[in-house]
Order: C-alpha cells, then structure tokens, then sequence
C-alpha cells in the first residue's frame, strides 16, 4: 500500500461523504443542528479514520481506526433509517444509499480481515 489514498474502502467512503451530502442538502432546515449535522459527521469519519490509521505506525493501530470507521458506517446506517422514517427521504432513495452504506462495510470487512491475516 502506497498511501490511504489507494485503498478501495477510502474511495468508496469519500463518495460516500458526497452523496450523503448531497442528500441531506434537501433536510428540514431545523435538522441542520440535529440527523443532518450528525450523519454528515458521521460519514466523514469514514474516510478520515481510514487515513488516520493508515498513517500510524502498526497494523494493530490502522485495525483500531478501520473499525472506528466501521462504527460510524453502522451509525450512518442507523441514521438514515430514522431520516427514512421521518420521510426526509423517500424509500427508494434510501435503498439506493443503504447498497453504497453496505459496500463500504463490506471493503472495512475486508481490509480488516486481511490486515488481521499478516
């Protein structure tokens, strides 16, 4: 591995981060503070823990941080479902980000999984 940068899970969660925010643009304004703040929080730890634990200094570190990562993918997950019950998005739209969700935890599986193997 050359830097984070090249790592599949990184790519797929920086997208990730677009079309969350692309998606919750369209929230009640009154939830700016409240599910919108939170889940664009949420998913911007994705990529940033990824390149945190990339950057230390063993791969016992790089796991610590990936499943971080993993546990802000299952707080998106969580989150979206609410703003789906809400009806801040529509059931389509919500399958629709919920596929992408469950990539990127499929890739922090994976990685995890082969970085545990070393």
């Amino acid at each position: 591995m050359k830097t984070h940068k090249d790592l599949d899970a990184w790519k797929f969660s920086v997208d990730l981060v677009t079309l969350i925010y692309e998606l919750t643009r369209d929230f009640p304004k009154d939830e700016i503070f409240g599910l919108t703040n939170q889940i664009r929080r949420a998913s911007i730890s994705i990529p940033s823990n990824i390149a945190e634990g990339a950057a230390r200094n063993s791969t016992k570190e790089f796991i610590h941080f990936l499943y971080i990562s993993l546990g802000s993918q299952q707080e998106i997950d969580t989150q979206l479902l609410i703003a789906k019950n809400l009806k801040y998005i529509s059931e389509e739209k919500y399958a629709e980000i919920v596929l992408k969700i469950e990539t990127v935890g499929k890739l922090l599986n994976g990685l995890i999984k082969y970085l545990k193997s070393k």
